[in-house]
């Protein structure tokens, strides 16, 4: 039988692209604390990674494809969820996507359909999952979603991702407040930079992992490790009366003003 904090949890898992992926990071610290989990994965391409990935928590671990974008793509992944488990406890938000063009000049040329999509895949996404978690979540339940300061501050280059966290947070704010009557608690992660593939390609990533090292009060971002504590916090009995936050991990950066 699992041991651990999470054990006999059920969580589904969003954004797992590789490796150096943070879902992938808070996944394991989740699989770890004993929660079963099922993911999702965004087309072929990224197919074959989360297969290998998963292998690593069991052969008999389920994954299904996803387009977030997509009302009737989320229906289906809810639908494939359901022949595992009648019940959820938790939901990893980790899903992002601004076209690469709309991070390297400056905000005011962002295009129209850029925004859209930003907007779309970062921050509605959220909504369209939790929708379909709720009713699984007889017990109560937490989603947790990343996000970044950029939300908060202008990072320069981070553009429309950042416009589009700050919609992905007071989304989290509103649906706390919807889901909270069924005890389904939603909370943002603020993680620090870390060098995945999502990071690499916003213009000028190195310069500002460089800035956190030199600003932050412990001198440095964050680990995958860290996040996954905070994630199996977040998931947790203990946060049970934490929601509608974003909570940060991110060395103490947040709160330097100069």
């Amino acid at each position: 039988m699992s041991t651990g904090t999470l054990a006999g949890k059920v969580g589904l898992v969003f954004g797992v692209a590789n490796k150096r992926s943070i879902a992938w990071g808070i996944a394991q610290a989740w699989a770890r604390e004993g929660a079963r989990l099922i993911f999702s994965y965004q087309g072929e391409r990224i197919k074959g990674n989360v297969e290998e990935l998963v292998e690593d928590l069991g052969a008999d671990t389920p994954f299904y494809p996803c387009d977030v974008t997509r009302d009737e793509d989320i229906a289906e992944f809810f639908a494939n969820a359901r022949k595992h488990t009648d019940r959820v406890d938790m939901l990893l938000h980790s899903v992002a996507f601004a076209p690469k063009e709309a991070l390297e000049g400056d905000f005011l040329s962002t295009s129209r359909e850029a925004y859209r999509m930003a907007h779309d895949i970062s921050a509605y996404s959220l909504l369209g999952l939790a929708r379909e978690a709720a009713p699984l979540m007889t017990g109560g339940g937490s989603i947790v979603a990343m996000t970044y300061y950029g939300a908060e501050k202008v990072i320069p280059k981070y553009n429309v991702m950042g416009v589009a966290k700050a919609s992905l947070e007071a989304t989290a704010r509103y649906l706390a407040y919807d889901l909270g009557k069924q005890q389904v608690r939603v909370n943002c992660i603020s993680a620090g930079p870390m060098n995945t593939l999502a990071a690499r390609g916003i213009s000028g990533f190195n310069l500002m992992l460089k800035h956190y090292q030199q600003r932050a009060p412990i001198g440095r971002s964050c680990t995958m490790e860290e996040l996954g504590a905070m994630g199996v916090f977040l998931a947790s009995d203990g946060a049970a009366s934490i929601t509608g936050q974003t909570l940060y991990v991110d060395g103490g950066y947040q709160i330097i003003g100069m």
